[in-house]
């Protein structure tokens, strides 16, 4: 199949796949496009937002629907690296045997990612970044794909540890979700205090995913148009000449060059998700938001003024 044809055929799976997660997901339909586009560039998404607003049911919902293997993490304090990646026990012939952990799965909720210390946190970096493990000297492999999503709660609330930068810059997008509005708080009330139980398809499997994540790679991008992310995301820089007043004055550290890579691939993605064979400066901005959110480190005195990190985005364009 060419190119041209499996992104048409993407497009019209696309299509459906949204229709499947509206089955059980009412609304949100941003915040569902947003982890989809990670999805499908390779990336991992971050999920920030206060508890009861369906996000292990949002996850849960689009891994059955692209029939994805599933597994929950609860990240609580004493949560350790071995819960996670797995520990090896002495069997009934006196070998040592790998036991793994919830790590290897194909889509993984770290959920309330924020409540453990550091010390596990970096426990998913590897696998984040690597796409394998390393436990007792031994490097195993994840399936593919891999994809990890994690739920944040607001970092004011109490028994909170706060993501290293690190760390955060691994993720391509972070999700803000905010309350339903008052007609989706009505649908979502209505659908979820009978006994009808919607049921999600699978309409994909993992090597389709793969196949369409190497497709949209292949997808070519203009010159102008990685010249005008690279610029957007050294706008960012409060020492760099290009910066804005706006962000001279209110911005401690800006993005990487990730964010820029991150910029491209989920550009491609958003392109391919209307029927684009490539994606244009229009591409770009729909996306800048999720991916500079969490690159933008805020001074005290934009915290003090209350700017927020969407105004100073807003200012990049």
């Amino acid at each position: 199949m060419s190119d041209v044809a499996a992104i048409e055929r993407f497009v019209s799976k696309y299509k459906s796949l949204k229709q499947e997660i509206a089955k059980v997901i009412v609304g949100q339909e941003a915040v569902v496009n947003e982890i989809l586009i990670s999805i499908f560039s390779g990336g991992h998404a971050l999920l920030i937002g206060v508890p009861g607003l369906a996000k292990t049911l949002m996850v849960n919902t689009i891994a059955q629907s692209l029939g994805l293997d599933f597994k929950r993490i609860q990240f609580t304090p004493d949560l350790m690296p071995s819960d996670i990646l797995g520990s090896e026990i002495l069997d009934q012939n006196r070998e040592f045997k790998f036991i793994k952990g919830p790590v290897f799965a194909n889509i993984i909720l770290a959920d309330e990612i924020n409540r453990t210390p550091p010390k596990t946190q970096a426990a998913l970096l590897e696998a984040m970044q690597e796409r394998a493990v390393t436990v007792a000297g031994h490097h195993y492999k994840l399936s593919l794909p891999y994809f990890v999503l994690a739920t944040q709660n607001p970092i004011e609330q109490e028994g909170t540890y706060p993501l290293p930068e690190a760390q955060l810059d691994r993720f391509m997008f972070a999700i803000n979700l905010d309350y339903p509005s008052f007609s989706e708080e009505v649908e979502v009330v209505k659908s979820t205090t009978t006994d009808k139980q919607a049921t999600v398809n699978a309409l994909f499997n993992a090597q389709e995913i793969i196949d369409f994540q190497n497709v949209i790679r292949r997808i070519p991008v203009a010159d102008n148009v990685v010249e005008y992310a690279v610029t957007m995301v050294g706008k960012t820089r409060p020492k760099s000449d290009s910066a804005s007043d706006m962000v001279k004055q209110f911005v401690d550290w800006g993005a990487g060059p990730r964010a820029s890579q991150n910029l491209i691939l989920a550009a491609k993605t958003h392109a391919a998700i209307h029927g684009k064979f490539s994606p244009d400066i229009e591409n770009i901005q729909a996306v800048a938001s999720g991916i500079l959110r969490h690159r933008i480190i805020k001074n005290y005195k934009a915290e003090a003024e209350g700017v927020t990190e969407e105004q100073i985005i807003k200012s990049l364009f």
